[in-house]
């Protein structure tokens, strides 16, 4: 499974790219908002930084405006993806950016019929939104399964891209399931390295080698 990371913060990104587990980088007006800076910018020192794909939102509404938005974005860098939204505007906007040969990022997709919509319109990635789903009682998890199934069944390449995640159990589920990318908060990425057995091993093993008296 791929990982992207959900941020906007330069700084963030530049640290975790250091470790070579990033793929790529999700971006959304929310967490350009949150960077405090210019939306252009911050995307254009992204694609610098990562060589992966780079979801870069629209925020047009209508097919027309997607369309003049989505090109221009697309003319920022060759990685960026343009981020969409399943809505039936935004999806005659992925019809016509994929013919361009430009990528897209169909995003707040809630149900697998919006999937199977983005799949035909040909979209790279569908971002199934997981933990916005568990706010409202609603098993997040089951939709990926359920996309997964309906690709599977009929060979769609687009590619699931599992968002929304607030847990490092819900990567696991994510990897179970068969997402092929999941975007991460940074601070998820990180807790995934970590486990209460293995700090207690690695305290015990200090203390054994200590007491040895040695040194490498």
């Amino acid at each position: 499974m791929k990982f992207f990371i959900d941020t906007a913060e330069i700084a963030e990104i530049r640290e975790l790219a250091e470790t070579g587990l990033v793929d790529g980088i999700t971006t959304n007006p929310s967490l350009i908002k949150q960077s405090g800076r210019d939306f252009i910018e911050v995307v254009t020192e992204i694609c610098a930084l990562i060589p992966g794909p780079v979801s870069a939102e629209v925020i047009a509404t209508d097919t027309a405006g997607m369309l003049t938005e989505g090109r221009r974005l697309a003319g920022i860098a060759s990685n960026i993806t343009v981020k969409l939204p399943i809505t039936w505007d935004g999806l005659k906007a992925c019809r016509a950016l994929t013919d361009e040969g430009i990528a897209t990022n169909l995003t707040l997709c809630f149900s697998a019929n919006q999937a199977l919509l983005a799949a035909k319109a040909g979209a790279s990635f569908v971002s199934p939104f997981i933990g916005r789903l568990d706010d409202l009682q609603v098993d997040g998890m089951e939709l990926i399964h359920n996309i997964r199934t309906i690709y599977d069944n009929y060979g769609f390449e687009t590619e699931i891209l599992a968002a929304s995640i607030r847990s490092a159990a819900h990567v696991e589920a994510c990897a179970l399931a068969g997402a092929d990318v999941a975007t991460i908060p940074p601070k998820v990425l990180k807790s995934l390295s970590q486990h209460m057995l293995t700090d207690k091993g690695l305290a015990s093993f200090l203390a054994d080698w200590d007491a040895t008296g040695q040194k490498i």
